[in-house]
């Protein structure tokens, strides 16, 4: 769907509704009409043949050549009305003009001047209606009828002209509001696909980064430990088999998610189990595996699941960062909390003794973290401590109610 030229989605209409939802040829281009706009079309022309076919006695006692004219004229003006959608306002001023002394013209006119109010700005409609309006005192003086004093016709002439003018300016009005309800509509959408997008990216940097983290320290061990017992490196080749393919398949898996987010599809693509709070003691145990030095005091084990997630995901890159950053020191992660007062955790570590290349992506993780923490309602800190340690704590809203999902 397209905006109006020069202005946002919610800016003002600088000329009129897109093409698409006015069937407007704008600007005297070809005209692509609906069967809708056809339908329309054609019950504007009858509108117009039959006023003009009501007006038609009105002239029976005007001389031949007048007549004539009249005729020829108001044949002219019903099917110009043809073209009210590529030229509307030249239409509009036209019949105007010769309605000013013409009878036959009048049921062009006031379809003219109703696609005008419908297709254009009030900037463009209210000259053309005022025009409409001044073109009835000659019209009045001309034509003066037989069954009412010209004072009570000017106001039925003007009362029919405002009449068709304001109703199309409520259809115009109500087509800007359908449009813009529209691109809302459309915008919520791309807001909606965008976050999505974004929280599957905080989840694949958390998921992936744990994983290549544990296969460069197996890797590393292989290759500082060469001459290590067979069944130990066979062991470590174990592990780096294993996380390999489970990150090969969270890979697959966000690939396929954002394929679907992307391919307009309205059933939802089934999420794999999340971890959760619980899942913590599985985490340490992996790095502990894996040789690292891990010690774990989890106090609040029944957090709700977007909760629990929320808290695994910070705790998870936490120890990853960890791993990355300060490799062998000893670990020490504390979970605590309660319904009402918050969940918190803290993981602290030594500060690495050893200056260690920078790894491509580093830091991104935290200010993920943050970028997490922030969301759920909660803070994140971290920061080196005084006492040569690195610290990151985490506190999340933990709401007295709370649904299933926590979140």
């Amino acid at each position: 769907m397209t905006r109006p030229r020069g202005e946002g989605a919610t800016g003002e209409y600088r000329w009129a509704l897109p093409s698409v939802l006015l069937g407007d040829g704008r600007d005297g281009r070809r005209v692509h009409r609906s069967t809708r706009d056809w339908i329309v079309d054609i019950v504007m022309f009858l509108l117009a043949s039959g006023l003009t076919l009501v007006t038609l006695p009105e002239i029976q006692d005007e001389p031949e050549p007048l007549i004539a004219l009249e005729q020829v004229m108001g044949a002219l003006a019903c099917i110009g009305v043809w073209l009210r959608r590529r030229w509307p306002v030249g239409l509009a001023v036209v019949t105007a003009v010769f309605s000013a002394f013409l009878e036959l013209v009048g049921g062009a006119s006031v379809v003219a001047l109703f696609t005008v109010a419908v297709h254009r700005p009030f900037k463009i409609s209210g000259p053309v209606v005022l025009l409409s309006l001044v073109t009835l005192a000659p019209y009045i003086m001309l034509r003066p009828p037989d069954d009412m004093s010209p004072g009570a016709a000017a106001v039925l002439t003007s009362a029919i002209v405002l009449t068709a003018f304001a109703w199309g300016i409520v259809i115009r009005a109500r087509r800007q509001l359908v449009w813009s309800l529209r691109q809302q509509a459309a915008t919520a959408a791309e807001d909606a696909k965008r976050l999505e997008r974004e929280r599957i990216a905080r989840e694949m940097h958390d998921v992936l980064a744990h994983r290549i983290s544990m296969l460069s320290l197996h890797a590393g061990a292989l290759e500082f430990r060469s001459d290590a017992p067979p069944d130990e490196i066979a062991r470590t080749a174990g592990a780096i088999r294993t996380n390999a393919h489970q990150a090969l398949q969270d890979l697959r898996e966000v690939i396929g998610v954002l394929r679907h987010t992307g391919s307009g599809e309205e059933d939802p693509v089934p999420d794999r189990p999340q971890p959760t709070l619980a899942d913590l003691p599985a985490l340490v145990e992996e790095c502990r595996q894996a040789g690292m030095d891990v010690r774990l005091d989890l106090r609040a084990e029944d957090a709700p699941e977007g909760l629990g997630r929320n808290l695994y995901r910070i705790v998870q890159e936490a120890l990853t960062n960890a791993r990355k950053h300060a490799g062998g020191a000893p670990v020490e992660v504390a979970v605590d909390g309660e319904r009402g007062k918050g969940l918190s955790a803290e993981v602290r570590n030594p500060l690495a003794t050893r200056h260690a290349p920078r790894i491509p992506g580093a830091g991104a993780g935290l200010i993920g973290l943050t970028e997490r923490a922030e969301l759920a309602g909660g803070r994140l800190e971290h920061g080196a401590t005084p006492a040569g340690e690195f610290v990151v704590r985490a506190w999340l809203p933990w709401p007295v109610e709370t649904t299933r999902e926590g979140s």
